[in-house]
């Protein structure tokens, strides 16, 4: 663990010796409660940066994953490329020893493994990214090339960098989710987490220093994850962004009770099945009509109840991953863009206002907006809106048809509200 905010979590999982409890929550109401005790060792980088220094370094290290987030990785949205002025960069590049950030520390580590010989090592990627391996790659190698062409060199012939794709669906656990955990299992669990009944976990294999077995417990190893990323990404993420601004403005504030709502639950199927199938290539042999009706199932989870908090967080990192590729290419397809359109107005409308339908104010959470985004959202142009960092992948101004639909929208959702325009529109 690396951050300040992973104090109160790292401080749980110590005083449990690194135990925790992980809640399955059915689809069918029922919960299984499994005792997790695989974490054998916890560092904090607050509190013993070299602790975690020395892991990165260790020769019984082979796999070093990262869950840093979409916004994680340091890259411009606009140009993909990795983000060299950023300060807390600037200050690891200048001091190596000391690093504060995901790639200081990882190339200090990298650094020591190197000077000891203790060999190659993978970094596996498990975030929400299409190619996450290859961003990882991309962000962490041109930082090294920058601090130390050595190591760079070094890097190029002893860590891959595997794509990946998992799914679960995960809730943070809150305060009150700890209470309620606690007293419906009969535990003390400062650090329990709760999921979902569903699980994938599709990895290239590219394991330079070697792998457990993981397929014996459900993981698929496959030589491309493309189409598996493109699948989940797409109509899941993209589904899941979708419902969260319009539903959060209707005043739901939890996905199952939202996805109980048959007029939101239509909106988002005919989202899947008109908007996006079209750009989905079935992996495997996926079959898509059962994954998507999967989805909707999963997404009404009673027992899971997520947030839909959660999903609205750092749109700005979550609509170029999720929503603009397919976006783009229905633009070139001169497709319905309806639904798509109505989604980016309520975006506009929910970090504009911050009050939904009903007249109640909500703070909103996007740590990676920038200030020109600030002055973007808070213009009273409409079509300001659409130079947000978010959608930089392409020039939306100039997709008339798009332009034409979502000013519309925007209007609608001021006069009218979220949920009549959706109705309108289903």
């Amino acid at each position: 663990m690396l951050l300040p905010s992973d104090e109160r979590l790292y401080h749980a999982l110590k005083k449990q010796s690194g135990e925790y409890t992980l809640t399955v929550c059915g689809r069918d109401g029922k919960d299984e409660v499994y005792h997790i005790g695989s974490l054998i060792q916890l560092d904090w980088a607050v509190e013993n940066p070299e602790a975690i220094l020395a892991a990165i370094a260790d020769k019984q290290i082979r796999i070093i994953t990262l869950t840093i987030t979409e916004g994680g990785y340091n890259i411009e949205k606009s140009t993909g490329e990795f983000i060299m002025n950023n300060p807390a960069v600037q200050h690891d590049l200048l001091e190596p020893h000391t690093p504060q950030t995901t790639f200081g520390y990882v190339a200090e580590g990298l650094r020591r493994r190197k000077a000891a010989g203790n060999g190659p090592v993978t970094i596996l990627s498990c975030d929400n990214l299409q190619h996450n391996g290859n961003t990882a790659r991309k962000a962490f190698t041109t930082f090294i090339k920058a601090q130390d062409a050595e190591l760079a060199a070094w890097v190029e012939e002893n860590v891959t960098f595997p794509n990946s794709m998992v799914d679960r669906i995960t809730p943070a656990t809150r305060p009150e989710d700890i209470i309620r955990l606690n007293s419906k299992n009969g535990t003390a669990d400062e650090a329990p987490v709760y999921c979902e009944d569903f699980i994938q976990w599709v990895i290239e294999d590219k394991f330079i220093a070697g792998r457990p077995a993981w397929e014996r417990v459900g993981a698929e190893f496959t030589d491309d994850v493309t189409a598996y990323e493109n699948m989940k990404l797409s109509l899941l993420n993209a589904s899941h962004t979708l419902l969260s601004y319009p539903s959060f403005l209707s005043g739901y504030r939890k996905v199952d009770d939202a996805m109980h709502d048959d007029r939101i639950v239509r909106f988002v199927r005919t989202f899947m099945d008109k908007d996006i199938t079209p750009y989905v290539p079935a992996p495997g042999n996926t079959d898509l009509e059962l994954y998507k009706q999967t989805l909707i199932e999963r997404f009404g989870n009673r027992t899971v109840s997520d947030q839909i908090a959660r999903l609205c967080f750092d749109g700005i990192s979550k609509f170029p991953v999720y929503v603009m590729p397919n976006l783009i290419k229905m633009i070139a397809d001169n497709a319905d863009m309806t639904r798509v359109a109505y989604l980016i107005a309520a975006y506009r409308h929910y970090l504009k206002y911050k009050v939904d339908d009903k007249g109640q104010a909500f703070d909103i959470a996007e740590p990676w907006m920038t200030k020109s985004d600030e002055q973007l959202i808070a213009s009273d142009e409409p079509l300001d809106f659409l130079a947000l960092s978010a959608f930089q992948s392409t020039d939306l101004k100039k997709a008339d048809s798009f332009v034409q639909t979502y000013l519309k929208m925007v209007g609608e959702i001021f006069q009218h509200g979220a949920m009549s325009v959706l109705e309108s529109i289903i």
